[in-house]
């Protein structure tokens, strides 16, 4: 069984709202938002790293991150969106399952380290 907190989202274990679900990934709204729409883009699949991906997770990677633009009304990213994929400790990944963040619903700036 998987501790991974993500994988317990995933298969029900651990109930919460999910903004949006297919076969492959799932959104959520990320607990400590750093916009004023932040959400996460949680892949199915357990795997930490994109160095640690198969052909197969980098063919899903692509159909989850080509769908975003498809929820556009649903997640309000019409006047733009950030997307952040944090990799290791020292980049704040929290969370050892790889996801992508979602930010939008405001102007932001450039901060390289937050």
């Amino acid at each position: 069984m998987c501790d991974c907190l993500f994988c317990k989202f995933s298969n029900g274990e651990i109930p919460v709202e999910k903004v949006y679900e297919d076969g492959n990934f799932f959104i959520i709204r990320d607990i400590n938002p750093q916009a004023v729409n932040h959400y996460l883009v949680i892949p199915k699949k357990h795997f930490k790293y994109l160095s640690e991906m198969t052909e197969e997770d980098r063919a899903n990677l692509g159909e989850m991150l080509a769908a975003i633009p498809k929820l556009e009304k649903l997640l309000k990213l019409e006047g733009g969106y950030r997307l952040v994929i944090n990799q290791g400790d020292d980049a704040g990944q929290t969370v050892p399952h790889l996801h992508v963040h979602l930010l939008s619903g405001q102007k932001m700036g450039w901060n390289p380290a937050g």
